[in-house]
């Protein structure tokens, strides 16, 4: 017997813990047509198809399973497995994580302090997925860690940081201490759209001792540009062969309009499924806002940092406000998709529809560090909450992303076989390198802080509007809590593996893609079993003495 998923006749793929993502095979693009689990469905003689049918079917479809089981949790169910004709490197992961916005890997970071900053954003990005800025923070703080992500992968830098003729040695030294990078255009004017007349970069400088040089004296003056108009394309084969690290775009009178940077060549050829925007080619990005007046202005500054994604952070998303916030973003901010929740119920999910929001979240008190549904005994438990909310959305073209109660790569799959897009991790994310806080050891583990919004600690911090309450008010109800999570390693080691566990999970059921998960779903070719307890005992590890472990389940004290 073996645990690992079949790698195909063709196949030479190993995959491992210690692989780089570039190593990983490049997500290709399925049609939404492909009914490749009907197509290559094996061919059975007369006597073998009339057995079967006397038989009966096995397991469960969807339909009959939520019956069957009424508040359904992952745990409950497991896939039946289907006929493999396809390696992973086939299996496409490609999906929607809005209406308008397509991602090579259905990860999503959730919006809280101790999991989604820049770098965690910026890694999940990288590796396909994308990641959603906190907003328990001030508005200046969060607006600088979305202009981090934006500015990590730029593609046509349509605003670089320019420098005029008056500039000093000193300002470039600035510049790269306060911006990390020191590749700058001179031009007359100092400011984008003037004439170009020069680049410094690191290079220039290193060995002049006076600060107060000017830059007239020290830049290069003999560049290699290319023409307004180019597609990143061309503009890329240029800088190829020209071995300089930025290649200026000019207009016809030789003015500045745009500049690219080699460090974004070497990331489009390390990270072949990053999520990028179409047109300006840098890195996706979200970011949580609430529904006080505030948020308003809020929303407005991260408009201004072209934010891809706005999350509006409700545990109960069900509110005339909420409904508000919506319709205000989508009439003032037409070009922002808009991820609206939470919800669990159908009637819920259309008050949001209605509203005019392009993706839905979905769960209530389901996550590790949530105590929702036991203080409020107000929620749903996860799997039926994904599948009744995505039954209904679907009919509107609404993807949703199942939020919370995911603690392994089988929970993913889980939840995409409900109907889910994509979904939204904190605790499988937290305790990795790229997730904010402070390294400390505990029984000689190194571990992170990793707490809920809705912990005391969170609340005094501001998170407490998420939950409709005035932070300043005298009493308030803590709807979650605070603990710690084991070091995981890089987010660009880990969501890797993840990413090959759900590839050899869609394997083992038969399906090249997530769009065909949902068509199976839908047509009853994808069988489920129920679990009993002792089913949920037998499918885990048992009758060892010590377990090593890979860092996939999150340990929580």
């Amino acid at each position: 017997m073996s645990c690992c998923g079949q790698q195909g006749p063709n196949s030479d793929f190993s995959p491992s813990m210690d692989s780089h993502f570039g190593q990983v095979p490049f997500s290709p693009e399925l049609g939404s047509s492909c009914v490749g689990y009907k197509e290559n469905k094996p061919t059975l003689n007369a006597e073998l198809e009339a057995a079967l049918k006397e038989h009966g079917r096995d397991g469960f479809n969807v339909e009959d399973l939520v019956k069957e089981q009424p508040g359904l949790t992952y745990d409950d169910f497991l896939l039946l497995p289907g006929h493999i004709y396809f390696s992973p490197q086939e299996v496409s992961t490609t999906t929607r994580v809005t209406k308008n916005i397509r991602l090579k890997c259905p990860f999503v970071s959730s919006p809280m302090d101790t999991v989604s900053e820049a770098n965690l954003a910026v890694a999940m990005a990288l590796q396909g997925g994308i990641g959603i800025i906190h907003y328990n923070c001030t508005v200046e703080e969060q607006v600088q860690m979305v202009r981090q992500v934006k500015r990590y992968k730029n593609g046509f830098i349509t605003d670089p940081i320019t420098l005029g003729l008056d500039a000093k040695v000193k300002d470039v030294r600035r510049i790269k201490v306060e911006k990390g990078f020191s590749g700058i255009p001179i031009t007359e004017t100092g400011k984008i759209g003037g004439k170009l007349v020069g680049m410094v970069c690191t290079r220039d400088i290193d060995f002049v001792g006076d600060d107060d040089l000017s830059v007239q004296d020290v830049m290069s003056r003999d560049l290699i540009v290319a023409k307004e108009g180019c597609t990143l394309s061309q503009a890329n084969d240029i800088m190829k062969g020209s071995k300089k690290g930025k290649l200026p775009i000019v207009n016809g009178n030789g003015e500045l309009v745009a500049l690219i940077s080699r460090t974004d060549l070497l990331k489009n050829r390390d990270y072949p499924n990053c999520s990028v925007d179409k047109t300006s080619k840098q890195l996706l990005c979200g970011a949580a806002i609430g529904t006080r007046q505030s948020d308003y202005d809020r929303l407005a500054q991260l408009a201004k940092e072209h934010v891809d994604i706005i999350l509006i952070d409700s545990a109960q998303g069900d509110s005339t406000y909420q409904a508000d916030m919506v319709r205000h973003i989508k009439q003032n901010y037409p070009h922002i998709e808009v991820i609206a929740g939470n919800v669990v119920t159908s009637r819920q999910a259309a008050h949001l529809i209605q509203a005019g929001c392009d993706a839905l979240r979905v769960g209530m008190g389901v996550g590790s560090i949530c105590t929702t549904q036991e203080v409020m005994a107000c929620g749903r438990p996860q799997a039926v909450s994904i599948y009744q909310v995505a039954r209904f959305a679907r009919r509107f073209d609404i993807p949703i992303i199942a939020d919370g109660g995911i603690r392994s790569p089988g929970h993913i799959m889980k939840a995409l076989s409900l109907g889910a897009s994509c979904v939204m991790m904190g605790s499988m994310l937290a305790g990795t390198h790229e997730a904010p806080g402070e390294w400390f050891y505990r029984d000689g583990v190194r571990m992170k802080k990793y707490r809920g919004m809705g912990s005391k600690e969170a609340m005094e911090k501001g998170s407490s509007t998420r939950y409709l309450m005035n932070s300043k008010s005298g009493i308030q109800v803590e709807q979650g809590v605070s603990g710690f999570v084991a070091d995981k390693g890089s987010l660009h080691m880990y969501l890797p593996h993840l990413h090959m566990c759900l590839r050899q999970a869609l394997q083992d059921v038969g399906m090249r893609s997530i769009q065909e998960l949902h068509g199976a779903m839908q047509d009853g070719s994808l069988m489920y079993e129920k679990r009993t307890a002792a089913a949920q005992s037998e499918g885990k590890v048992h009758t060892v003495q010590h377990v090593q472990s890979y860092g996939l389940a999150t340990t929580a004290r």
